[in-house]
């Protein structure tokens, strides 16, 4: 972390306090990132970008302002911005409801997050020609997309009550796709590799190159895979789409600013909201949010409130137990702040985010759980999820899906969407597998502006009741 900037976070803090704001933090930010992009054998790209600033948000009055600065030369550059969103905090708290925050520790540390081998991109670029080889050998793959990317972090905290942190990791991630066509047939399947720490998360067990493998197949079977008819029936999901499905109709919910309403216009709110205490789901259905997941891409030790992360259990068997809380959200709904609330950079600031939100593992083998199904379908892998506002009615495609008989694995199904509602599915679940997994999700959503933020989800295989057919 860059000294010069730690110290005009230090010294907006001050001003900010002296100007009669009731509570003040900062945030200082450096992020490096380079990435390549590799299609058919060929390197069409390779990116590098740098990128520092200082974020600063301003209490007064019990209404919040907010300013942002990109490499700044000196405090005066961000001075008169402080003055404005000072000037803002005055005219919106006559206007809004007072914000009040519940109290947390203070704190001072700092927080490395372990990275057993340092990325380096001509490393990343010979793995991703390696997989980009292991796709293009099926003589049916007519494309194939790899791109190898990592990032190394730093941000550094501050608050006018006394919390200093300092944090630091790095991300490095493999996304790969792998598209089939033949007899005007045309294929793809896709999927994403990697985690917080080193090049030990995409090579360590030849992770990224077997899933290479796995995508390269897949993609090519499809090509003679039968669509499946409209039907209701039992669905096994297996840890992959399970992730999604965790994200979308569990995890997003599950945001106490949804829960208010607060999100409405442009994100959407929660179905579930008004439930804490009742049942939402059978008594198989247990879910928790844990940032200290080690080498998941949601595992940090502060939020970007200061507050120290820990595992929150938002259902168990059934039964709706909490949200994801901020200081703010935790003080209406009288909880403790769960450690979510986090910002895609300095620019931004900061929101209620899942860390990693996933479905707890049963005690079911995958193999039992399909044995036991006389009509149904296994659904494999994540694809592309359309949810209503309040995460009630869902729709999930997969990657692939593959009817089930008596108990045994028959035909192979493409272009494959899996439907239901929340509560309707949440209820018939009625099998959770031991294969618990969790996977990187890159691109997730939130906020007016827009903030993507990288995450992780997962869970154990699944058994519930729910619609599939194929589209085409």
């Amino acid at each position: 972390m860059d000294s010069f900037l730690q110290e005009i976070a230090c010294r907006a803090i001050s001003y900010c306090q002296d100007s009669g704001a009731q509570y003040c933090d900062a945030r200082a930010e450096i992020q490096n990132k380079k990435s390549a992009q590799i299609e058919n054998g060929q390197v069409e790209h390779i990116r590098e970008k740098s990128d520092s600033g200082l974020g600063i948000r301003i209490l007064k009055n019990g209404a919040w302002g907010f300013v942002s600065i990109t490499n700044p030369d000196s405090f005066e550059q961000i001075r008169s911005r402080i003055d404005s969103a000072l000037r803002s905090s005055d005219y919106t708290s006559k206007n809004k409801q007072r914000v009040e925050m519940c109290p947390i520790p203070t704190t001072k540390t700092r927080k490395d997050l372990p990275v057993l081998r340092k990325p380096d991109i001509e490393e990343m670029i010979k793995a991703g020609l390696e997989c980009d080889r292991i796709i293009s050998e099926n003589p049916r793959i007519t494309k194939s997309v790899v791109n190898p990317w990592f990032s190394e972090n730093s941000k550094y905290f501050k608050s006018s009550e006394g919390t200093e942190i300092l944090q630091n990791h790095t991300d490095v991630i493999i996304e790969m796709i792998a598209t089939a066509h033949k007899s005007g047939k045309t294929q793809s399947v896709n999927i994403t590799e990697g985690g917080r720490g080193g090049m030990e998360q995409i090579i360590q067990n030849d992770t990224a190159q077997n899933s290479a493998r796995k995508i390269s197949e897949k993609a090519s079977e499809l090509i003679d895979a039968k669509p499946a008819k409209e039907e209701r029936g039992v669905v096994v999901m297996n840890p992959d789409f399970v992730a999604l499905l965790t994200h979308e109709i569990l995890g997003h919910p599950s945001e106490a600013d949804r829960v208010l309403g607060k999100e409405m216009a442009w994100a959407g709110g929660a179905w579930w909201s008004g439930k804490l205490g009742e049942e939402i789901g059978s008594e198989n259905l247990n879910v928790f949010d844990d940032p200290t997941i080690s080498h998941s891409l949601g595992w940090y030790h502060y939020d970007d409130e200061g507050v120290k992360t820990k595992r929150t259990n938002l259902v168990e068997n059934g039964i709706l137990k909490n949200h994801m809380q901020n200081r703010e959200t935790a003080q209406v709904f009288g909880k403790e702040p769960t450690g979510n609330m986090r910002a895609t950079s300095y620019m931004f600031m900061p929101l209620i985010r899942m860390a990693c939100t996933c479905i707890q593992k049963g005690d079911w083998e995958q193999e039992e759980m399909i044995k036991d199904v006389k009509n149904g379908y296994f659904v494999s892998n994540m694809k592309i999820p359309s949810i209503d506002m309040k995460r009630y009615n869902w729709s999930i495609s997969c990657q692939y899906a593959q009817k089930i008989e008596n108990g045994e694995i028959t035909d192979l199904l493409r272009d494959v969407i899996v439907m239901g509602t929340a509560p309707e599915f949440f209820k018939s679940i009625d099998a959770c597998g031991k294969d618990f997994a969790v996977r990187p999700i890159t691109n997730c959503g939130k906020g007016d502006p827009m903030q993507s933020m990288i995450m992780g989800n997962g869970g154990p295989s699944i058994r519930g009741i729910a619609t599939v057919k194929s589209v085409s």
